[in-house]
């Protein structure tokens, strides 16, 4: 089996979400091996799991190459430097254009959907300002302030990336199929769904941390309260991204939420000259040591709404995290009998439902941190726990009578 048609048909199991695959591939070493070994874990439910027949993962790799398309998995060299960088990393991407124009220095621009004329207008400015400063423009290729930042990064045949929520053959909105084509010839359209995806809500706040991840700083152009774009500037803070808003007029509810950022921190921006000082404009080999460099906004931030879901769980939309619900009896035998020195066993006994920092849980354990890693996977897998979007961990829902 190819890394890659293993790496995917790790990535397409339906009980594996991004954290979860990278644990697997680090204990095991391998997406063959993790492959291997996943019937044997214990998965939520007790249901096992369901793993794509290597056919059906070798159709999709042949339709996306007869698309003109590639993949990206996390072991390729060529994967985008800063998004690999992120707590949830997607482990593989499906990219039209050019995977070279991943590397560079970009900036994410995203705004209200039934945006004003006005705002349309800064937004394309804004993007022409930065694709003529050498910067890539990224956004998500909706209606209104998306769509208009990529026009503005092209019209003077700037690189613009168009981060998607549905597969590279299902253009959305359908009025924008040109405008992705047109971005697959001199940029890139980059997504984590499969061939035949079909956007929906629940796949847009994995979209938006493509976006916030690529990303050295996210401009925001009109947002409502509660929007899937404030979700996106949360994101690029909990990144450690610096977050750019416009202001606007507090008539207007299109701006109620990007002029929230800036009373949060946010950094005033009008044209191009208002974001370079704040960003590290560097060279690819350098872009992550210099991003640790910045000033974090993620502090700034902590009013705004959590910006995505536990790792396994659907979305369902922005800001909304799921509840689920644990049979009592998930943990086998072996592990409902298991003594002190049980590493799964003493990892429950210190998570409660408040979550924390994985490097706080390994420092309370007398396990070396591969094995702490180890026992979060088979209790994420076996839904006892939940990872977070900011990397810490806590006890799903429902789950306090099984750890006493």
């Amino acid at each position: 089996m190819s890394d890659l048609l293993a790496a995917l048909r790790l990535a397409r199991t339906e009980q594996v979400g991004p954290r979860t695959w990278q644990r697997l591939v680090a204990q095991y070493g391998t997406p063959a091996a993790a492959l291997d070994a996943l019937p044997d874990l214990p998965i939520r439910g007790r249901i096992r799991p369901s793993i794509p027949s290597c056919a059906t993962i070798e159709r999709e790799i042949e339709a996306t190459r007869a698309l003109g398309g590639q993949f990206l998995t996390l072991l390729d060299p060529d994967y985008p430097p800063l998004l690999r960088h992120i707590p949830d990393a997607p482990p593989v991407l499906s990219i039209l254009g050019n995977p070279a124009y991943l590397h560079q220095p970009g900036i994410g621009i995203v705004g209200a959907r039934n945006a004003s004329a006005q705002g349309l207008r800064l937004a394309e400015n804004l993007a022409t300002e930065l694709a003529d400063s050498g910067l890539t423009v990224i956004s998500g290729l909706a209606r209104g302030i998306d769509s208009a930042a990529h026009k503005g990064a092209l019209y003077k045949r700037g690189l613009t990336i168009a981060a998607i929520a549905g597969g590279l053959d299902c253009p959305y909105p359908t009025q924008n199929a040109p405008l992705q084509a047109q971005i697959a010839q001199m940029g890139v359209v980059i997504t984590e769904a499969p061939l035949g995806t079909a956007p929906q809500g629940r796949h847009f706040p994995r979209r938006n941390r493509l976006i916030a991840g690529l990303a050295l700083g996210c401009v925001v152009v009109e947002a409502a309260p509660h929007s899937g774009t404030l979700i996106t500037a949360r994101m690029a803070a909990d990144y450690g991204r610096e977050v750019f808003a416009v202001p606007g007029s507090p008539l207007d509810p299109r701006c109620r939420g990007s002029n929230d950022l800036l009373r949060k921190g946010a950094i005033l921006t009008e044209r191009a000259a208002d974001i370079l000082p704040h960003i590290a404009f560097s060279t690819p080999q350098t872009l992550f040591t210099d991003l640790k460099q910045t000033k974090s906004t993620r502090d700034l931030f902590a009013s705004l709404p959590p910006s995505g879901t536990a790792d396994n769980s659907p979305h369902k939309g922005d800001n909304v995290q799921q509840k689920q619900s644990v049979n009592k009896n998930l943990i086998r035998p072996a592990t409902q009998s298991a003594t002190p020195a049980d590493p799964v066993k003493q990892v429950l006994d210190l998570l409660s439902f408040t979550p924390i920092a994985v490097d706080d849980l390994i420092r309370r354990c007398q396990f070396s941190a591969s094995v702490v890693l180890a026992a979060l996977t088979q209790l994420e897998l076996s839904g006892q726990v939940t990872t977070y979007q900011d990397g810490r961990v806590g006890l799903t829902n429902g789950q306090a009578e099984t750890n006493r």
